[in-house]
């Protein structure tokens, strides 16, 4: 293909007219565009060129991850896109299939034929890099329906911004259930309700309440992890970006994935304005939630806002009223878990699993005695304090 059909070609992107903006496919375009101009616009365009592939890495799977990451028509229609949408989709990965196989000799050849320079020849040269792995609309489709594909494709956890956006978290915490032993009857209602809400089913948020330091949080986080290849994402959302649901909720509505918002520690006071609004985005306003999305919120309190006695015998005439308020959000959540401080035995049994998962070898009644200890020398007993001790033993073993 002349590489000046090859520009005009490119320039006629249709359903993947989102990429002519990628990095690496404009330093393309560009490079083409300077054949119709001077050698020394070819040779800045060309080097401008060199340098956005170099800082890429593996080329084809820049080009890959901005298809993936890319919403168009054939995402827009994507359960049953039309035949036109389908040529369209083809004609633009057959561009972008012919840009990966350019290499710099093909450029340089070009320009050798277009400006008889022969400094050009003293410019770097680059190899052609791996076609995508599909060449036509119909297996890009197949494609989006089994991976996914916008803005949420980019990872498995995002953190929500004070502006509303969202930014992909790259390297997510790896938590896993395995990692976290004991509390199986709290997990396993949390993953039946995860995997209703998985499966298209009515699903429940969830509220996790209870002592600190009893895994409420790494919980949510194994669970999401658990699924992450079966399309779902966590969002963690601070209590004081909660006026940013309506963005957020604009975000996924659309987005093939299902996504766990996660509020973690979450505590109101009783003037604070977070507090009816979380409760009209869950339940009672007049934007209902996207069916796609989940609450899953963590706190130390059930009911979610600080009081005090005063509160309680304070000089309201309908001191009723006043308590159904501050019950009114926990009573939103569908299901709420409790997870207490575990007894001895509990917390004993915690310390072995750890212990067996890390090859941490001690004699069963010394690391018994020992658990024991830290947890008297620390908060006492929770799934917090075992993972410490076991970190604590391991440290000591490395010493030695």
């Amino acid at each position: 293909m002349e590489l000046s059909a090859l520009s005009l070609r490119l320039r006629a992107l249709s359903v993947l007219r989102g990429l002519l903006s990628h990095p690496l496919v404009r330093a393309y375009g560009d490079t083409l565009t300077a054949l119709d101009g001077t050698a020394a616009d070819f040779a800045d365009r060309y080097g401008a060129l060199c340098a956005t592939r170099f800082s890429c890495g593996d080329i084809a799977q820049a080009v890959l991850d901005a298809v993936h990451f890319d919403t168009n028509t054939l995402t827009d229609t994507i359960n049953a896109p039309e035949a036109a949408v389908l040529n369209a989709a083809t004609h633009d990965l057959d561009v972008l299939n012919a840009l990966l196989a350019l290499d710099g000799e093909a450029f340089k050849s070009a320009a050798a034929d277009k400006f008889y320079e022969p400094a050009l020849e003293d410019l770097p040269d680059f190899e052609a890099a791996d076609s995508l792995p599909f060449s036509t609309g119909a297996a890009l489709a197949d494609y989006y329906r089994e991976e996914g594909y916008g803005f949420f494709a980019q990872s498995s956890a995002f953190a929500m911004q004070d502006d509303g956006s969202a930014t992909p978290i790259v390297h997510p915490d790896a938590i896993r259930l395995h990692d976290l032993p004991g509390y199986e009857m709290q997990k396993q209602k949390i993953l039946k309700n995860t995997l209703a809400f998985l499966d298209g089913r009515d699903a429940n948020n969830i509220l996790l309440y209870g002592d600190k330091g009893t895994g409420k949080s790494s919980t949510v986080k194994a669970v999401a992890n658990e699924y992450a290849d079966c399309g779902l994402k966590i969002i963690e959302m601070s209590p004081r970006q909660i006026t940013n649901f309506p963005k957020l909720f604009e975000q996924t509505l659309r987005s093939p994935f299902r996504f766990i918002v996660f509020l973690d520690d979450l505590t109101f006071s009783s003037e604070d304005d977070n507090f009816a609004a979380l409760k009209a985005f869950i339940e009672g306003g007049l934007a209902g939630k996207p069916s796609n999305l989940v609450i899953y919120a963590t706190s130390n309190r059930r009911h979610l806002i600080r009081e005090s006695m005063a509160d309680r015998q304070g000089d309201e005439v309908r001191v009723r009223d006043t308590l159904e308020t501050v019950t009114s959000l926990s009573d939103r959540f569908g299901l709420e878990i409790t997870f207490s401080v575990p007894d001895k035995d509990e917390y004993l049994y915690i310390v072995e699993q750890l212990a067996k998962e890390n090859d941490l070898n001690l004699d069963i009644d010394e690391l018994h005695l020992l658990a024991e200890r830290f947890a008297l020398r620390r908060n006492g007993r929770s799934p917090r304090t075992a993972r410490q001790f076991i970190s604590q033993q391991l440290a000591e073993q490395y010493g030695k």
